[in-house]
Order: structure tokens, then sequence, then C-alpha cells
């Protein structure tokens, strides 16, 4: 599928309040996630633990960590990204987006709606795909 194509098609998808919500939400999540994921498999290797180490650290199933740390579809519980964090000196919290991508992601989660459908989308794929691009480098 040509690219433009497929851009297109995605502004015109982005117009429907329930698919610009779902988008939105879906690659905020994805984007929140393989961050803070990476950034634990990073701070893992720095320590020189091993993923069944870091479990036995938590008192976890050495497959509760492999899976976190190298699954594709991870939807981790809080509680273990915690764990996994403070064995690794870490901690989780939360930081405000920059007032600019604030109003960008928030607006259409809230009002079902963007000014700009395919600058959003363009967006949102940048921030899906930075951290992969980052640790790549």
């Amino acid at each position: 599928m040509d690219r433009s194509l497929f851009w297109d098609d995605l502004a015109n998808n982005l117009k429907d309040p329930e698919f610009l919500r779902e988008y939105v939400k879906e690659s905020v999540r994805i984007a929140t996630i393989d961050a803070i994921i990476n950034t634990l498999d990073e701070a893992r290797e720095a320590a020189g633990l091993s993923k069944a180490e870091l479990a036995r650290a938590i008192s976890a199933q050495p497959a509760t960590v492999r899976r976190l740390l190298t699954a594709g579809a991870v939807n981790p519980t809080l509680a273990t990204v915690a764990e996994v964090a403070a064995a690794l000196g870490m901690r989780v919290t939360l930081e405000p987006l920059p007032a600019e991508e604030r109003s960008e992601l928030t607006a259409p989660l809230l009002e079902g709606h963007s000014a700009n459908p395919l600058a959003l989308a363009e967006h949102l794929d940048t921030m899906r795909t930075r951290h992969r691009t980052e640790a790549s480098v």
C-alpha cells in the first residue's frame, strides 16, 4: 500500500470520534509501555543481571521477567513494573507531558476530534517509534 494512501486513509478514519480516541489511547499506551520496558531492560543489562537473576530478586518466575522484557505484545501490571524497577534501583513516576504535546493528545481524547488528524497520526507514529530508534543507535 502506498504510504501517502495509508496516511490519507488514517486521517479520514481519525475523523470518527470513537476511532480517534481508540487510536490515540492505544498509540500512547504502546509508546509508554515500550519506553518503560526498554529502559528497565537497559538498566538490567547495565547492572549485569540476567533475567533469571532479576526474577529471583523480585521473587518471580524467570518466565515472568523473560516475557516482560522480550515479548512483543507486553501488557505488564504496574505492580510487576514497580517491583522490577525497585530491584534495579529505580522507581516508576508520572510526569506531565510538555504543554504542546498535552493539548495535542488530551484534546482528541476528551473532545473526540482533532484540528489536524494527519499531523496527530504522524506525531503518534513518531512517539511509538522514537525509543526503538534511539535504542538501535
